[in-house]
């Protein structure tokens, strides 16, 4: 039987207080944290209802959008400014899960959701570093046919599940974290980490912590965006590679791109090296493949994977066909 102590987070400074309390890791809960806890991987000594925290989506001074928190993400999905401004961030969402979940999960939650690999779930038969740190990995010998080819280490080879994930990734959204010491502000692409030795730390979160809201910031480019998820079925599965991408096309030359991976990495995973190689460069099929390759030269996979690098170049190259063919 899992104890804990529950409390009801209306007041925000209540739940931040009860978790700068305690001893142990402070985890956010995230939309799998139930799921968790019924395999107990998760068992939480102390609880805080967080639906007191803040929703809706409302236009910034800088002219951006500001997303609550507790928004869900159905309503994120279907907001007319999401699907005028950010239509990559509109489709990521729909991609992800099933239409009762996304009519229940919450952004933040959806930021803090865990991975849904195998062995971290299987505590009684498989040695995992994230759910037991220097116990081992059993998915680098294992079954690791959806497992990370990028920036994974010998600690963990677990992706990050989220689809909505890999549009703020590409939107350079900032996430709005509250805590005993006041308010800051984190770029996305630095709020979840890379595995290194501690694949346990997920996060930047601090103890006593919470995710407030995330901002996007006033984006042209953002307006002509798209996003494609590779999956094993066309409902309720996760990504094997997904694709968030925004491109401008000035006279047939790339002047702006920006690309992020899902299902490769164990966070969003930013195709720097893909969109230095396509700015001020004539588009094309060609030009989008070269530069799919760029970034996945460093690619490494394991034994059941090695599929996962060329299926992310063609589809790396097929998202950004189909928006310069759009743009011309």
């Amino acid at each position: 039987m899992i104890e804990f102590t529950y409390a009801r987070a209306s007041d925000p400074s209540h739940a931040l207080l009860l978790g700068a309390a305690q001893d142990a890791r402070f985890l956010g809960g995230g939309t799998n944290l139930v799921d968790l806890m019924r395999e107990t991987v998760e068992r939480p000594r102390e609880l805080v209802d967080v639906t007191g925290l803040a929703a809706g989506i409302a236009k910034t001074a800088s002219g951006g959008l500001r997303i609550g928190a507790a928004t869900r993400n159905t309503a994120l999905a279907e907001h007319p400014l999401i699907r005028s401004r950010y239509p990559v961030l509109s489709r990521a969402v729909l991609a992800g899960a099933s239409a009762q979940i996304r009519n229940m999960a919450t952004v933040a939650g959806n930021l803090l959701q865990r991975t849904r690999c195998s062995y971290f779930y299987d505590e009684e038969g498989s040695r995992c570093n994230k759910r037991a740190p220097g116990q081992g990995c059993d998915a680098l010998e294992g079954l690791n046919r959806g497992h990370a080819i990028l920036g994974a280490s010998d600690a963990c080879v677990a992706v990050h599940p989220s689809d909505m994930c890999v549009a703020l990734a590409v939107l350079d959204a900032t996430v709005e974290i509250e805590g005993a010491e006041g308010t800051r502000s984190v770029p996305f692409a630095n709020f979840h980490q890379l595995p290194g030795e501690t694949p346990q730390i997920e996060t930047v979160l601090q103890p006593g912590e919470l995710i407030t809201a995330i901002e996007l910031p006033a984006l042209p480019l953002a307006a002509h965006s798209a996003y494609r998820k590779v999956r094993d079925r066309s409902s309720y599965a996760f990504a094997l590679v997904s694709v968030a991408a925004a491109l401008r096309v000035e006279d047939g030359t790339i002047a702006e791109a920006r690309i992020a991976l899902g299902g490769v990495a164990h966070k969003p995973w930013r195709a720097a090296k893909a969109e230095a190689a396509l700015v001020g460069q004539p588009a094309s099929a060609e030009l989008f493949r070269r530069a799919a390759d760029a970034e996945l030269a460093d690619a490494r996979p394991l034994r059941d994977n090695g599929f996962k690098i060329e299926l992310a170049a063609r589809t790396i190259t097929a998202v950004l066909s189909d928006l310069a063919g759009d743009a011309a």
